[in-house]
């Protein structure tokens, strides 16, 4: 499809020739020759702003690589406030989408890792996973809870590494009260006080 115009398309074959010898109508007293005011001339479309200032639609979080690349281009283009934003919404669901995938494929790398993790995945997963869930809901805030799960970093091997371990060292404090060094512990008494008649 041809972008000129009529007036520049090559149409002398089927066009009549003009008279020259016609005479032009007259103007008023003064306008021969003269160019039309500044204002009648056909107004430049207004370029880039010194900075950009765009709006994320509702519910989108765009990001600053991403602005940061878009608005050097809009700058080489000389893309006016308006048609920047106008380019960027338009661009936004595709971006959104983009960035969805990429977390989710993220979430998806992280548990497949911790699946098969040579210190707590493997066979030994489900019960291992289990002495993490128990140090996260011994001293995990809410808020931290609420962060691994909406972000997906609950998956994530070094976190789960990190709570398996506390987990599996509170368990082991326990086992040295509870257990034999409590009762090294009772035997040290009785020794120092062989004469009392509180020893069984």
């Amino acid at each position: 499809m041809s972008n000129e115009t009529m007036l520049a398309a090559d149409n002398t074959d089927d066009a009549p020739a003009l008279d020259t010898t016609a005479e032009l109508p007259a103007t008023a007293a003064g306008d021969a020759g003269n160019p039309p005011p500044a204002d009648a001339a056909q107004a430049k479309p207004a370029g880039a702003p010194e900075s950009y200032e765009f709006q994320a639609p509702e519910g989108v979080q765009f990001d600053d690589a991403v602005i940061g690349a878009f608005t050097e281009v809009a700058k080489e283009l000389d893309l006016s406030q308006d048609r920047a934003q106008t380019v960027l919404d338009r661009m936004a669901p595709l971006l959104q989408s983009r960035q969805v995938e990429r977390i989710e494929a993220a979430r998806a790398e992280w548990k497949a890792s911790s699946e098969v993790d040579k210190e707590f995945g493997g066979e030994q997963l489900a019960e291992n996973l289990g002495i993490a869930k128990k140090a996260l809901d011994a001293f995990a805030t809410p808020e931290l809870r609420t962060l691994l799960n909406e972000s997906g970093l609950g998956n994530h091997p070094e976190v789960i590494r990190l709570f398996y371990r506390v987990g599996k060292a509170t368990s082991e404090d326990n086992e040295v009260v509870t257990g034999q060094g409590g009762q090294d512990n009772r035997n040290d008494a009785r020794r120092l006080y062989t004469a009392s008649n509180m020893n069984p």
